[in-house]
This record gives C-alpha cells, sequence and structure tokens, in this order.
C-alpha cells in the first residue's frame, strides 16, 4: 500500500480495501502512520468485542458460524478474527477460519480475518491485537475467536468485552480448568454438543462446580449448546447480550485498561523487565492521555525510541 489508509474511506470501502490496509498494518507495524490509524480506530470503536476460546476440537468455529448467521440475520455487520497456529516455515496462520465457516462471499456485511498466533504464550499477537483494534471500529460485531486455551493463554481479555468459554462432555476438563484457573477468565460458558444428553449435563454441572472454586464477583451463566442443530443457540446469545449490557456501561474505563496492560506486555516483550520497569514512570504520565483504548500510540512510539 502506497499511502496510509483514511478510517473514514475503509468505513465507506469494500472489503478487499479493508484486507488490503490489514496487510498493511501487518506489514508495517512499527510506522507513525499504521499508530495514526489504529488511534483514530480506537476512538471510533462501536462494535461489542466477544472473544471466544477453549480447547482445540471444542467446536469453537462452529460456535462462531452460528453467533455469525444470527447477527447478519438481524442485519448487523460482522467481523471474526480468528487467531490460528503458525506456519513454521512462513510464520503466517493454518488452518484458517476462512476454511472452516462456511460464508456468502458476496455477503459484504461479513469480514473473516486469519491471523498467526505467533510465539506469544497469550495466545494473542500484536497483529490479532491491532486488528481487532480496527474492525471494532468497523463492523458491528467482532467475534475473536482463539487457537485454544492452556494455563497461560489469557490475551484473549486484553481485547474483548465478553469472554465465552467453551467446553466439551467427555473430554476430562472439569480437573484440569480448576488447576489451571481458566475458569476466572469466562464471562460466559457453552458446553457444546448438548446433544449428548446426560454426559452434557454432567460437564456442565461439572463446570459450575469448578466455577464456585474461582474466585469471581459475578458467576458466568453456564449454557449448553448444539450449535450444528441450533439447540440453546438462543440462550447462548441471551447470555451473551446481558453480559455486553452490563460491560457497556464502563466500556471506555474497560479498553483504557486493556490498552495499558497491552502496552505494558509490549514493551516487556520488545525490551525486557528491565527496559518496562525504566519506563514505567514515562507510561504511567502517558496512560491519563489514552483516548480511549489508543494502541501503538504516537506516546508510546515516543517511550520506544527512547528506550532505542
Amino acid at each position: 500500500m502506497s499511502r496510509a489508509p483514511v478510517l473514514s474511506t475503509l468505513l465507506a470501502s469494500d472489503k478487499a480495501a479493508v484486507a488490503r490496509a490489514l496487510a498493511w498494518i501487518e506489514s508495517a507495524p512499527d510506522r507513525l502512520a499504521v499508530a495514526g490509524l489504529l488511534d483514530d480506530a480506537a476512538v471510533a470503536a462501536r462494535a461489542h468485542v466477544l472473544g471466544i476460546t477453549g480447547p482445540p476440537g471444542v467446536g469453537k468455529s462452529t460456535l462462531t458460524a452460528a453467533l455469525v448467521r444470527h447477527w447478519r440475520g438481524r442485519g448487523e455487520t460482522v467481523a471474526v478474527v480468528a487467531v490460528d497456529p503458525s506456519s513454521r516455515a512462513s510464520g503466517g496462520a493454518l488452518l484458517g477460519d476462512r476454511a472452516r465457516i462456511q460464508t456468502d462471499p458476496a455477503d459484504v456485511g461479513l469480514f473473516i480475518r486469519s491471523v498467526a498466533a505467533r510465539d506469544r504464550l497469550g495466545g494473542l499477537s500484536e497483529v490479532a491485537v491491532a486488528t481487532t483494534v480496527l474492525m471494532r471500529a468497523l463492523y458491528d460485531r467482532v467475534i475473536v475467536e482463539t487457537v485454544g486455551i492452556g494455563q497461560s493463554e489469557a490475551d484473549v481479555t486484553l481485547v474483548a468485552d465478553t469472554v465465552l468459554l467453551a467446553l466439551q462432555p467427555g473430554s476430562g476438563d472439569g480437573l484440569q480448568f480448576m488447576k489451571a484457573g481458566v475458569m476466572e477468565l469466562p464471562d460466559v460458558v457453552a458446553v457444546t454438543k448438548a446433544d449428548l444428553g446426560a454426559m452434557a449435563s454432567r460437564a456442565r454441572g461439572e463446570a459450575e462446580a469448578a466455577l464456585k472454586l474461582a474466585t469471581r464477583e459475578n458467576r458466568p451463566q453456564v449454557v449448553l449448546v448444539c450449535a450444528p442443530t441450533g439447540e440453546g443457540v438462543e440462550g447462548l446469545i441471551a447470555a451473551v447480550e446481558s453480559h455486553a449490557g452490563k460491560v457497556s456501561r464502563d466500556a471506555a474505563s474497560r479498553r483504557r485498561a486493556q490498552t495499558l496492560a497491552w502496552t505494558r506486555e509490549l514493551l516487556r516483550e520488545r525490551f525486557g523487565r528491565e527496559g518496562l520497569a525504566a519506563m514505567a514512570g514515562d507510561l504511567d504520565r502517558l496512560a491519563p492521555g489514552f483516548r480511549t483504548m489508543e494502541f501503538l500510540s504516537q506516546g508510546l512510539r515516543e517511550i520506544i525510541n527512547h528506550v532505542r
């Protein structure tokens, strides 16, 4: 891309223009022009961001497809940021959701972007966060689907307004989740494959028991769902919408906190713990200047240049 895209232009553009802008962000993440575009996108954020996480094979893509159908059926525009395993050869995303979710290529109200997890133990790469920030300004709904959750994969909380944890019956995940503390992350829990009957009900009971052990101010709702048949989908959407309504009142402060957390992670990743500690004072002074959820702001660029 020869020149920086303008947010107002992207709002009126087709999917091809958005795809080019995302490719530009990925290829030149340190450009001040990228920071400017993302700053503008942060201020213009309008979407509710749903983060979907859970172990590989639990059916996250099927749940995503069901939610996309519902929201598109209501006339809302939807963007999906699908975080996939990274290719060792190219660093790009493998098993992209564009192949797993059946969509209409002519649907201008739906945009699916596959991004690689890279080497981020937390599950979201810098590119995934930047992509989410931009999509949040262009679409009504954004779904961030992670590659699969483990004990350290909690980055989804840095971009999501609502975190949906998907579990499946008969997987033996209950004890693992209690040990890993994963139950501290979700706002809604979906037990998939509800058509398994008693086994699914038992899995829901295990999830509810695990949630009792987590220190939570508000205990998440646990919903049984079978996305291929549609069973429980309406209940799941109601649970997501209920949480979205609760967090909408403090969206600005929540996203400001997310930005600060991600900025600290970015500084630590690039310059280590000592570099982050050396610039902590500058970062604290920068914090009140965040507009909504500024990502890679001019202030951050100055900090990085100073450390260098």
